[in-house]
């Protein structure tokens, strides 16, 4: 087992509760470097407060948000007067370069499992914006939220056919296979008729199975029935999925697989014309 393997299994196999202190104490002197030096943002919350993807200054945290909106500019061509709801809004990484971009007409609501960041969401950008909305779902995540709620139950506050854009960024890699086909039906259900979704999951077919079992640092050991776990303690750590389960999961839900764009989690250069580190998937609902 690799140094990098161990200390993640370490990770997961402590509580929520014990991962949100130890990476508040750990990054707590660069939060206060960073606010003697002035490099604070209204809107990004202190490094250790932010529980997804890598914590960064309030400058490159910025700059992967605005990441994020071009990918959704380009692959379901998002416009300042759509209705836009983000599945696991988190800090609101997403949201506040979306904040920029819709108009008055346009509208954002995001729902997360993490209290936390909902009530940061909520002082900040749902407080200076009437057009953002954030909610707060207590659901079981072996991962973050140790409520009983199951995700595979759970229908998503919010009228039919609300939306004509869905988005979800590295949250279909911290679910179960069950919970991500309730999403999809989900997902069918708030859709307009013609709406689109952008998400971004770890995939792999014959080709990379091999290699993502066993590559260097991050992989996929545990082999499933059309997905394959990373650590099977905590199973919403992180799966990869087949890609034919995934078509066929996409069309159990009625929603039309548009596109696959490959990332370059798998040891790939970032300069290979990718700059998502993710798979991202693209689907329509008819």
């Amino acid at each position: 087992m690799t140094k990098p393997q161990f200390l993640r299994d370490f990770w997961y196999g402590l509580s929520s509760n014990q991962r949100f202190f130890i990476r508040k104490l750990y990054y707590l002197p660069s939060d206060l470097r960073d606010r003697i030096l002035g490099r604070t943002h209204k809107y990004v919350p202190s490094r250790g407060d932010i529980y997804t993807g890598s914590p960064a200054n309030a400058k490159y945290y910025i700059k992967q948000g605005e990441l994020h909106l071009q990918h959704l500019k380009i692959y379901i061509d998002l416009q300042p007067n759509d209705s836009v709801l983000d599945i696991g809004s988190g800090v609101g990484r997403s949201a506040i370069a979306l904040s920029s971009y819709l108009n008055q007409e346009g509208s954002y609501d995001g729902f997360d499992v993490v209290k936390q960041g909902v009530d940061w969401c909520n002082k900040g950008l749902g407080k200076d914006f009437p057009n953002f909305n954030f909610k707060y779902v207590p659901l079981f995540n072996d991962l973050y939220n140790t409520s009983t709620l199951k995700a595979s139950e759970f229908q998503f506050p919010y009228e039919d056919a609300s939306f004509n854009k869905v988005f979800s960024v590295s949250l279909f890699t911290h679910m179960q296979i069950d919970e991500i086909q309730h999403y999809f039906h989900q997902i069918y259900r708030v859709l307009k008729s013609g709406g689109l979704c952008f998400s971004t999951f770890f995939l792999y077919d014959e080709t990379d199975e091999a290699h993502i079992s066993a590559q260097k640092d991050f992989n996929f050991p545990h082999k499933k029935e059309g997905y394959r776990l990373m650590n099977t303690n905590v199973t919403s750590g992180n799966i990869a999925i087949h890609k034919t389960k995934l078509a066929n999961m996409i069309s159990n839900a009625n929603l039309e697989l548009v596109t696959i764009v490959d990332g370059f989690w798998r040891g790939q250069n970032e300069a290979e014309d990718r700059n998502e580190y993710q798979d991202i998937v693209v689907f329509k609902k008819p």
